[in-house]
């Protein structure tokens, strides 16, 4: 179906195609979240249906499969830079990775001895160290008690250390570093913000600040986020994708028929967003082209 971008500045043009469409390419699921390329085929979790799901697409329609089932109530994935598949696992509060072997490492699940809260949402730099968002949520909430006093994000080191780098957002969500990775984006979803920080060499990031508040009457609030080689930074929200450019201008919104609530650049040119929306998966064709983080690889079904 063609949607109608809703325009905030004409250089969304360069973009967003003129006609823009929409297609619909699996439906049915529970809740759809973190959806992440892997070469020629997606992988997105439908959490409270407790699996991660591999679609394929081919000429005569798309095959969905299960990849993995349970899953811990999977919310983010991403891979590392050796395209292993890191999970952000709800129920079982816990940073997992798929080895080459087809098992399954866990790689964060306390902070100074205690359980972390609900990891969200998650990417990998390029020196291989993991940042990840950790609100409190039902999910967690249903498990255990909150053992924490914040809602954190943090920052897995290449030696396995799991060291914290901000603990005053509200609800931190969905992040993404700037295509040269030295500003790190966070949003909150209750304060419908997303903020912007430094990134220093050590890996800790400082002087952070608002980069936009996403204020509208629309429903939705902050989420996914992704950016592209030119540093625009995307991210789904009330009416749909928001679409701002590096200094935080909101130059036009791209609706959706469901909510989104993630997306991934994907295909050979990462021309191509990979829309999780509620019941289903979406996907339409930029002229952006996305940043690619991650080598992408063979790693087995487990």
């Amino acid at each position: 179906m063609e949607v109608q971008v809703q325009e905030h500045d004409s250089a969304i043009r360069e973009i967003v195609p003129e006609k823009l469409t929409v297609e619909q390419i699996a439906t049915g699921f529970g809740f759809t979240e973190g959806p992440v390329w892997c070469g020629d085929y997606l992988l997105f979790s439908d959490i409270p249906r407790n699996r991660i799901i591999c679609l394929r697409m081919f000429s005569d329609g798309p095959e969905v499969t299960t990849y993995r089932r349970p899953s811990g109530n999977s919310n983010g994935l991403t891979l590392d830079r050796s395209g292993r598949l890191i999970t952000c696992e709800s129920s079982t509060r816990r940073i997992t990775r798929t080895e080459v072997d087809g098992s399954v490492s866990v790689l964060a699940e306390r902070y100074n001895s205690k359980r972390i809260n609900n990891p969200n949402d998650v990417v990998v730099k390029s020196d291989g160290s993991i940042y990840f968002t950790d609100p409190f949520t039902p999910f967690s909430e249903s498990a255990s008690p909150k053992e924490l006093s914040f809602n954190g994000v943090y920052r897995i080191a290449a030696d396995g250390e799991l060291v914290l780098v901000v603990d005053d957002i509200t609800m931190p969500n969905g992040l993404a570093f700037s295509p040269d990775e030295s500003v790190l984006y966070i949003n909150d979803t209750r304060e419908r913000t997303i903020s912007a920080y430094d990134v220093n060499e050590d890996g800790s990031v400082g002087n952070g600040s608002i980069f936009i508040k996403m204020e509208s009457e629309e429903p939705g609030a902050p989420d996914g986020m992704k950016v592209d080689e030119e540093g625009n930074v995307y991210c789904t929200g009330p009416g749909g994708i928001w679409v701002m450019e590096p200094g935080g201008k909101c130059l036009g919104v791209i609706p959706l028929p469901e909510m989104p609530s993630n997306f991934a650049w994907g295909d050979a040119d990462w021309k191509t967003l990979y829309v999780t929306a509620r019941t289903s998966v979406y996907c339409l064709r930029l002229s952006a082209i996305g940043v690619a983080p991650y080598k992408i690889v063979r790693f087995p079904f487990s």
